[in-house]
């Protein structure tokens, strides 16, 4: 009654099958009852010149150049942000250029790479990840005061 498919790509007519879909990961969603305003700029679609305002949370998945203050920054692997952006929290998989502040965490994964000027209350840098430019701890605008940084070092680890 049922036949296995085949991992042939090829179907019986010779015709090509269509590629499998990429997994993509699925932005994290505001909790039930909590605030709503969410923008996300998916991927092959830029933003430009824009001043973000009443946004929540900014998913980037695609190219944005704006300005803006909400309290979540999340940018993907496949995203990049070029501004001024004031957040609660960024995590950042993708690329930010120009100056960031993070007021409560700033998570830079290990696609990441972060460069300009970045202020943020706690820092994270997975093994790989990259952070360049005028950086220090919220309060602190002396480039001498030495940033705390806290590092994912489970791929470190050795058996």
């Amino acid at each position: 009654m049922f036949k296995k498919q085949s991992d042939s790509p090829m179907r019986p007519n010779g015709a090509a099958q269509p590629a499998p879909l990429q997994t993509r990961r699925t932005p994290t969603l505001p909790e039930p009852g909590g605030p709503a305003g969410r923008l996300t700029v998916g991927p092959d679609i830029s933003l430009k010149s824009a001043a973000i305002e009443d946004c929540d949370t900014l998913y980037v998945e695609g190219r944005v150049e704006a300005s803006m203050d909400s309290r979540l920054l999340q940018i993907e692997q496949s995203g990049t942000f070029v501004g001024a952006a004031k957040v609660d929290e960024a995590e950042i998989h993708g690329r930010f250029e120009g100056n960031l502040t993070a007021r409560e965490q700033l998570a830079i994964r290990k696609t990441g790479k972060v460069t300009g000027t970045i202020r943020y209350g706690r820092l994270t840098i997975e093994e790989g990840g990259e952070v360049a430019g005028d950086i220090a701890a919220s309060g602190n605008d002396t480039p001498a005061t030495k940033p705390k940084i806290t590092q994912d070092v489970s791929a470190n680890k050795t058996n």
